[in-house]
């Protein structure tokens, strides 16, 4: 049940998207899966998103407006299978008021993988990360340009299925930062696991030098910007298509 990001030698690619963004949002679920994605991060709207630039706390604001829960969001989750990992991210307020056990536990019941709780310290994540391991749920850790090395080290070792590396002190959306490679650099030499580098890829070009350092990127408020501005389904397929080719050496241009 766990999550098992695939190792072929490629970039990994993990799009995200934030749940209940409009009503046919699993499709895009469905399109990111068949354009060359291997993982999806499915955001789980919280109204106070403290990490959350201004792009995904629109998109946070606009779920929510229409009605979407917790519950209802992981009752849609679970009647997609769309073939790859699926992955939660949210805010620990929403953990806590469910209780770690039983939040889990849905997770995993709607054929969730990974969970991503960016508010919660290494040093603070000890019983959800229990609750996660007895639900067959990854709980991934998240590190910063600015982590020390030795938290660095114990975030590589307590994260599961992957290192959450974000290239710089900011909220999502910020502008990619070269520091994020250096960070991504100092984590693979600490765990064997995949780390993926996020925030601030919104181009092709980002998406091929984030790659020279880390396993593959986390792709967010680009997604998100066009999904809010009215692209379908089928359109943010074939951005996401230009990313995998960008990422497959293709060219860094081919994100339309």
């Amino acid at each position: 049940m766990t999550l098992d990001l695939r190792r072929d030698g490629r970039p990994l690619l993990a799009p995200y998207v934030t749940g209940g963004i409009r009503p046919d949002w699993t499709d895009y679920l469905r399109e990111y899966a068949r354009n060359g994605a291997d993982a999806i991060e499915i955001g789980l709207p919280f109204s106070d998103p403290i990490l959350d630039g201004p792009v995904i706390q629109q998109a946070s604001d606009t779920a929510l407006r229409r009605g979407v829960t917790v519950r209802s969001l992981l009752d849609e989750i679970a009647t997609v299978d769309v073939g790859i990992p699926l992955i939660a991210m949210t805010y620990y307020n929403l953990v806590v008021h469910r209780g770690a056990v039983e939040f889990c536990r849905d997770l995993a019941a709607a054929g969730i993988r990974g969970l991503i709780v960016p508010d919660l310290p290494v040093d603070e994540s000890a019983s959800l990360s229990s609750a996660a391991v007895a639900a067959g749920i990854d709980l991934v850790l998240l590190a910063a340009p600015t982590t020390p090395a030795d938290r660095l080290a114990e975030i590589a070792k307590a994260s599961r299925g992957f290192v959450y590396a974000v290239s710089t002190m900011g909220t999502t959306g910020s502008s990619f930062a070269e520091s994020g490679g250096r960070l991504a650099s100092a984590l693979r030499a600490l765990t064997d696991q995949p780390v993926l580098l996020a925030f601030g890829i919104a181009t092709g070009q980002h998406a091929v030098t984030a790659a020279q350092s880390a396993d593959g990127v986390v792709i967010g408020a680009a997604l998100m910007r066009r999904i809010l501005d009215g692209a379908s389904p089928a359109e943010l397929g074939a951005v996401l298509a230009g990313f995998r080719k960008a990422l497959d050496g293709d060219g860094p241009d081919c994100v339309p």
